[in-house]
């Protein structure tokens, strides 16, 4: 016996938002949603993040530890998470929730963090198998409200988890798959506004894809406020299932809803496409494509979550050309100074934020041009350009106006040539003096000049080295 999966998606921004945070993705191997959060601070790019970093397992054969691999998957998108707020402060607020699965023959590896959820029907029952991690879910835990009131709590949609880019655990389980199981993963925009018994009908409509049009019809007929995702996935014993892999909501080509244009997901990078109404299923199920097909598409998928992660992880103005007419002042592995190209920060995910584009001398087109070391400035602007020194006017113009002010006021004193041999003054002759009458007149005259001692010398402390 072979078990596969038959499965089919739908995204729709719902009726108010304007933009649609959630990410889904389904494939033969591995469904997963996540519904993004914080408003102007790209939740949409946190869900895309996230089902970026799950997407690879789809193509892996998972084996024996597939908690292993959901766990690692969801740690390695919740720090890139980590990453994006710390080179953009103004996405800090953004999260995701998530709810995935991963199948590998009769068994299934369910991960879980929010308020997103899965349910199962099985021999005629409909059953929520994820736990939310909500506020009101907490208190009808403690018998301190009922079901029914939860829904119309003031703080329902409060969450205790999500993948915001701080530590958390996500809630990992291994379940048994049988034939003729049938898997609905939603985001909250379903299932809180439409009834469990409702759901329990739908859910029973055979083909996948008309199922899943069918709780996007509801959810938007109940007012559709949020948005909302849906993956219907049956377990079927079959020679094989459907192979292309469905991509969608703010994660698909196809989503339409832009951020507005001065926001940090705007800035982020978000990558949307205008949206044609009436709303489309974003996939259909049918036979195994060509498997040159498939590659094609994977090829494009890889490609498309590369262009994202470059264009996020570089939290600039939508596009890495942005990035590429940055300069700043900065210090080299082996502590010279240099003009960089690019931003401050260290690698997004493997992918570099800068290079070097120049060194310090001040004639960089002459042969043998010296450039600064850090040991060669005073200790205030050796920490500045530890930190890198952003140039007052933008552009290469710029840094290298930076770099002169260096070498022209931020020199420490040269050292003496020879240390040991200096005195604590020295003793100047000469042959000739001049009178008051202004005539020159024979004898001599001596001057005294301080200069630093052999013990008070500390080369890249409080002098600096010549030649």
């Amino acid at each position: 016996m072979t078990l596969v999966l038959r499965y089919a998606a739908r995204s729709d921004r719902g009726l108010v938002r304007a933009n649609n945070q959630d990410s889904v993705y389904a494939g033969p191997r591995l469904l997963a949603l996540a519904d993004g959060m914080g408003g102007h601070a790209a939740g949409e790019v946190a869900s895309k993040v996230v089902v970026a970093a799950l997407a690879p397992l789809d193509d892996d054969e998972p084996g024996d530890d597939l908690l292993d691999q959901l766990r690692g998957a969801v740690l390695e998108g919740n720090g890139a998470i980590a990453e994006l707020v710390s080179h953009d402060p103004d996405l800090d607020g953004m999260g995701t929730t998530l709810t995935a699965v991963l199948f590998s023959g009769n068994r299934l590896g369910l991960v879980h963090v929010g308020d997103s959820r899965a349910y199962l029907q099985r021999g005629g029952q409909f059953t929520q198998i994820t736990h939310d991690d909500t506020f009101v879910q907490s208190l009808i835990d403690e018998g301190r409200i009922t079901e029914e009131e939860a829904n119309v709590h003031p703080q329902r949609s409060l969450l205790l988890r999500a993948l915001t880019g701080h530590e958390v655990e996500p809630s990992l389980a291994v379940r048994e798959a049988r034939a003729g199981d049938r898997y609905l993963l939603c985001s909250d925009g379903l299932c809180s506004y439409v009834s469990h018994e409702t759901l329990a009908e739908a859910i029973l409509i055979p083909d996948p894809q008309a199922c899943a049009d069918r709780m996007i019809e509801l959810a938007l007929k109940a007012g559709g406020p949020d948005n909302v995702t849906v993956i219907i996935a049956d377990v079927v014993d079959v020679d094989y299932g459907d192979d292309a892999p469905i991509v969608g909501g703010a994660a698909g080509d196809g989503s339409s809803d832009q951020p507005p244009p001065d926001s940090p997901a705007s800035r982020a990078g978000a990558i949307t496409a205008p949206r044609t109404p009436p709303p489309q299923p974003m996939a259909q199920v049918g036979p195994t494509p060509d498997p040159k097909a498939r590659n094609r598409k994977r090829v494009r998928l890889l490609v498309w979550i590369v262009a994202i992660l470059i264009v996020l992880g570089l939290g600039a103005g939508g596009t890495v050309w942005w990035v590429l007419g940055q300069y700043y002042v900065g210090a080299t592995d082996d502590n010279h100074v240099a003009i960089f190209e690019g931003v401050r920060g260290g690698p997004v995910l493997g992918i570099p934020l800068h290079r070097v584009a120049e060194t310090s001398c001040l004639a960089p087109e002459e042969a043998g041009c010296k450039s600064l070391t850090l040991d060669e400035l005073q200790e205030s602007a050796r920490e500045d350009v530890r930190k890198g020194v952003i140039p007052e006017k933008p552009g290469m113009d710029g840094a290298r106006e930076a770099v002169r002010r260096l070498w022209l006021g931020a020199l420490l004193p040269t050292c003496t040539a020879d240390p040991a041999s200096t005195a604590t003054s020295t003793t100047a002759t000469s042959a000739t003096g001049t009178s008051a009458s202004g005539g020159a007149v024979a004898g001599s005259t001596t001057s005294t000049t301080p200069t630093l001692t052999s013990a008070s010398q500390q080369p890249g402390k409080n002098c600096r080295k010549v030649g």
